[in-house]
């Protein structure tokens, strides 16, 4: 039995929780959140808590289960608090901006970068280099997040590029010159 998946997950007050056979439903102050059990998972509601019960005995089974509880975890607190992460553009005439629903980041290419937010995603920018993203989902905001990242990519030498806030780059010195 899995460890993680064998534990409750405690409501929070105000979360309204609809159970349909396998299909569970979500609902509080950020939004309403979806998810879909396997047929070998039953979940029920019990004093203020989700508790799920595996009814297979397979080694699939026993590994979707500590998932399953993880993900209905996420989307408890996504409904609740919600997800963000913080993204942070260096180098010299790097900046965005959003516009309407795209995000436009000029990052040293000869045409502007132009990224369609996904709906449920909301991005906003501080000071044209500081962006946070901001949904309920924490799997498309975690992907949102590393899809921009990737644009640009933070190198070794001088550090340009967009990163997560905080992240370390680990730098290498340049060519010294040779006599």
């Amino acid at each position: 039995m899995s460890r993680i998946g064998k534990l409750p997950i405690k409501l929070p007050p105000g979360i309204k929780v609809s159970i349909e056979g396998n299909n569970v439903t979500l609902e509080g102050k950020k939004g309403k959140l979806f998810h879909r059990l396997p047929e070998f998972l039953k979940v029920h509601q019990q004093d203020g808590s989700l508790i799920l019960e595996n009814t297979a005995d397979s080694r699939q089974s026993k590994a979707m289960y500590g998932l399953h509880r993880s993900l209905l975890n996420n989307a408890v607190m996504g409904v609740h608090e919600g997800f963000q992460k913080k993204l942070e553009i260096n180098g010299i005439g790097f900046r965005a901006a959003v516009e309407g629903k795209k995000l436009v980041m000029n990052l040293g290419f000869s045409h502007p970068v132009v990224y369609e937010i996904p709906e449920g995603i909301s991005v906003k920018v501080q000071d044209n280099t500081k962006l946070t993203i901001e949904g309920i989902d924490k799997c498309l905001v975690g992907a949102v997040a590393a899809d921009i990242r990737g644009f640009y990519v933070p190198e070794p030498y001088k550090g340009k590029g967009i990163r997560y806030a905080g992240e370390v780059i680990r730098r290498k010195a340049g060519k010294t010159a040779q006599k």
